[in-house]
Order: structure tokens, then C-alpha cells, then sequence
């Protein structure tokens, strides 16, 4: 009898998102396992490297959200040591990572992106915060999205509706990153379309999942049950989901994303899907949007979820 595959799957870090993280690994330890997996969760600290060692295990699925987990970090690490792993390598995290470029290359690509300013912290201390408020007011009028040019799970983002909220929300997206993206804001629902790579080359897209909020989509909002519902797939025509599945396909390839992502769009009432966000290591929480779109996936194709896992996994070790 063949031995099960190992799996090592990395949760945690010293990030803001270790809670995310964290939970997110238990929900993908548990559908490996009823696939047939042994799976070792690893804490990213110290001992990590001396655990992998102990372990070898044949694949690592990397769950580490935002920095280091997302920023290309865990990837080239895993790269030196040798292990096959679940997920995009490091170029295309750091593609994906970083927001205003991220934004760049998928208008190169012929996508729908919010009007956009990026400002480091620095110039504020150079130039002086007032006048470039002043500025940005004048630019996008209100509201307007704050949020760090780098990061995830809607942590330090806010919607500004009048001058007075500008300087507060910029300290807060400071808190997270040293650059600030000030981005036009962009009304209509909310729609999170997840792409799978499980042959070479050959991504596809699952249900797109609409998202209603009373309110921001933020962290609370997105990670404790009964704060939003969700509707799978999204309660759009045929030709609108296609479109947003279109673009998210096409994101995928463009940042050169592997395994899995996630894009995060609005699609206003004209019927265009704009892309706000890519994420190369989405949240596999319990309320995350990847897992219910694998969900929704598996039943309308007569598989169990599990399945659609395993299929990941078996892709990271092929190619």
C-alpha cells in the first residue's frame, strides 16, 4: 500500500492577519485530510526550517496572508529549499501584492481599473500634508477609497465621504503600509470571482460570489459570521457573470498567478466589472469566499470539495 501524501501547511506569521491565517489553515487541514492527506500545520517562526526538515513533506501549501505570505517572501524561501508548493511563485505575489502596479498591468490588459493615486508617507513629511489633501479633494471629490498600497483582508481601508475624514483615514492605511492608494470610488455590488489552475496552463473560474454589506466590506464584516451575506453564484445575468469571470481569468494570467487567486470586483449599474483587488493567497475561512465558490463548484459538478482540493495539491506537485 502506498504511504499518504504529506502536506505542510504554513499558518500564522507575525502579521495582522495571523487569526485569518490560522483559521484558514484548519478549514484546508481538514479537507486534505478527508481526501486522504497527512497534513502538518507549521507555525512561520523559527523553527520552521528545522520542522520542514523533519518532516519532507512532498508538497507545502503556503496560507500566510498579506506580507510575507503574499509579498513573494514564503515563495522564494520555499524555492531555495526545494519543496514544491501550492500557489503562485514569487514573481507573480509580488505582481499581485502590490496594488498600483497590480492596477497597471490590467489596464495594460484592457480591464476596467478605479482612477487612482498612489503617495508615500514621505512626501507628506516633504511637502506637507494639507496641500496634497487639498489636492486629492480637488482631483476626486467624495467619496473616495483610502487603503494601503499593499495588504489584504480590507485592513486599514476606508470610504471617505467628505474633506474632514481625509486626514484620519490616511493615518490609519499609514498603520499598514508606507504607501497610501487613493482610489475613485466605484458604486455597485460587490462580486469575488476565484480562479483554479489544476493542469498546467489551463486556469478556469468558479461561481462568482456576490457580497452584501451594510456598510464597508471590512475585516469584521468579512471574517464574523451574520455580518454579510453571500449569494452563490451572483445574482447577475448569464453574459455579466461570464464577463466577470472573463476578468478574473484574465487577471490571473496577466499577474502570472498559479494554483489559485482571487479578484475582487464592483460591477456598476452599466454593467462593468471593475477590478479593486487580486489575492494570490485567499482566505479559506469558514465566511471566505474561495471555499464557497469551491462549494458551489463541486455540487454542480458531482464532486466532493475535498476533491477539488486534492486536485490543487496534485497540480502543485506536477507543475
Amino acid at each position: 500500500m502506498t504511504a499518504p501524501l504529506t502536506v505542510a501547511i504554513l499558518a500564522g506569521g507575525l502579521n495582522h492577519e495571523r487569526d485569518v491565517s490560522i483559521h484558514s489553515g484548519r478549514r484546508v487541514a481538514g479537507a486534505l485530510e478527508e481526501a486522504g492527506y497527512q497534513v502538518k500545520i507549521l507555525d512561520v517562526d523559527s523553527n520552521l526550517l528545522q520542522r520542514l526538515s523533519a518532516i519532507e513533506p512532498d508538497v507545502v501549501w503556503p496560507l500566510i496572508h498579506g506580507s510575507t505570505g503574499e509579498d513573494g517572501s514564503i515563495q522564494d524561501l520555499l524555492d531555495l529549499i526545494g519543496i514544491p508548493y501550492v500557489g503562485s511563485k514569487s514573481h507573480g505575489s509580488r505582481l499581485g501584492f502590490n496594488k498600483p502596479i497590480t492596477g497597471s498591468i490590467l489596464e495594460d490588459a484592457g480591464i476596467a481599473i478605479p482612477h487612482s493615486t498612489t503617495l508615500p508617507q514621505s512626501l507628506f513629511r516633504e511637502v506637507g500634508a494639507t496641500a496634497i489633501l487639498d489636492l486629492v479633494a480637488n482631483e476626486y471629490g467624495f467619496p473616495v477609497v483610502v487603503k494601503p498600497a499593499a495588504g489584504g483582508s480590507a485592513l486599514g481601508v476606508s470610504i471617505v465621504t467628505e474633506a474632514r475624514q481625509l486626514p484620519g483615514a490616511m493615518v490609519d492605511s499609514f498603520a499598514y503600509s508606507d504607501r497610501v492608494l487613493i482610489e475613485q470610488y466605484i458604486e455597485g455590488a460587490e462580486v469575488a470571482v476565484s480562479v483554479l489552475e489544476t493542469e498546467e496552463g489551463k486556469p478556469f473560474a468558479l461561481p462568482p460570489v456576490e457580497i452584501v454589506t451594510n456598510g464597508l466590506y471590512d475585516y469584521d464584516a468579512r471574517y464574523n459570521p451574520g455580518r454579510s451575506e453571500y449569494f452563490v453564484p451572483a445574482r447577475l445575468d448569464d453574459d455579466l457573470l461570464d464577463k466577470c469571470m472573463e476578468v478574473a481569468v484574465t487577471a490571473h494570467k496577466s499577474l502570472h498567478l498559479r494554483h489559485i487567486s482571487r479578484s475582487d470586483l464592483i460591477v456598476d449599474k452599466d454593467g462593468t466589472p471593475w477590478f479593486i483587488d487580486a489575492n494570490s493567497a485567499p482566505g479559506m475561512t469558514q465566511t471566505s469566499l474561495l471555499p464557497q465558490a469551491a462549494t458551489q463548484y463541486a455540487k454542480d459538478n458531482e464532486i466532493a470539495p475535498s476533491d477539488l482540493y486534492s486536485q490543487i495539491v496534485e497540480a502543485a506537485l506536477n507543475f
